[in-house]
């Protein structure tokens, strides 16, 4: 791959803000055909300086970079022109008080509190982890080694939710809609990758799924974002079937960085039936 494929944090804002306006379609957005050939798709450069009511100047500024710091009003002016998702709006704050980037933060994986290692060994019945907003998995419970895998057979530097999702193939098979799943993963990464372009491990991994995947490369190039929401999440697992389970997602007041991530399913469900068939001839995690 060549140095023009490498992800670049260099200007993140104007790549966004182009992307987000080459999907806006022009006439939903009022914009009558006027004749002239769109070499692109979506809103011209001058077409949303006029909805944001900013200078064509300034938006080209933006785009390219040359302009880093933007009002609060300028931000949800640009965010109303493109007509955005309230993630995407976060997302768009988020980038645009990166400059300057806060302090580095310390390299490696924050430890996991004994306590909550106690409550996950006590959800016999649920498979739970915690997480990092890189999405590397810290801990785990012997239900979600029997759901998903056994994250103590796996190298530390493997044991990342969105690695498996692109880069292992049992782990990739356990998803009814593995697309659904790989693009919700990808825009999760992105907005993380918006609100920290400082984690150098982050960006490392970023840069590493771009080179080994395609479809990585083509949706992160779309520039969706998402964050913390209800989820739903079918699998179609080897031994216990089809089960469509509840994410829940709960943070961790003395870790800010940490999550705790549980899969349930409504008592009586085929769902609720099938983890406990599963869990009867779960082993024990390693690690």
């Amino acid at each position: 791959m060549t140095v023009r494929d490498q992800p670049s944090r260099d200007n993140e804002l104007g790549d966004f803000l182009r992307a987000r306006r080459a999907a806006l379609d022009p006439h939903g957005a009022g914009f009558p055909d006027d004749g002239r050939l769109r070499r692109v798709p979506g809103l011209r450069r001058e077409e949303l300086a006029q909805l944001a009511h900013v200078s064509v100047d300034y938006v080209v500024r933006l785009e390219q970079g040359r302009t880093r710091r933007v009002s609060r009003s300028v931000l949800d002016a640009l965010a109303d022109a493109l007509r955005l998702a309230p993630d995407e709006r976060a997302y768009l704050f988020a980038l645009a008080d990166a400059a300057p980037a806060p302090a580095v933060p310390p390299s490696g994986r924050p430890p996991v509190d004994p306590q909550l290692r106690q409550l996950l060994a006590t959800m016999h019945d649920v498979p739970a982890m915690v997480l990092n907003r890189r999405l590397d998995v810290l801990a785990w419970n012997r239900a979600a080694t029997a759901l998903l895998t056994d994250f103590g057979t796996l190298a530390p530097g493997e044991r990342n939710l969105i690695r498996l999702t692109f880069l292992d193939d049992a782990y990739r098979a356990l998803y009814a809609d593995w697309p659904r799943a790989a693009r919700d993963c990808v825009a999760t990464l992105r907005m993380e990758a918006g609100r920290h372009p400082e984690d150098r491990e982050l960006t490392s991994l970023i840069g590493e799924l771009t080179a080994c995947d395609a479809n990585f490369r083509a949706w992160w190039a779309d520039h969706r974002v998402r964050g913390p929401r209800q989820l739903t999440k079918t699998y179609a697992h080897p031994l216990a079937g089809p089960l469509t389970l509840d994410v829940q997602q709960f943070t961790v007041d003395t870790r800010p960085d940490q999550q705790l991530i549980a899969y349930t399913a409504p008592p009586g469900s085929p769902a609720h039936e099938g983890l406990r068939f599963l869990l009867q001839w779960a082993p024990a995690p390693r690690g």
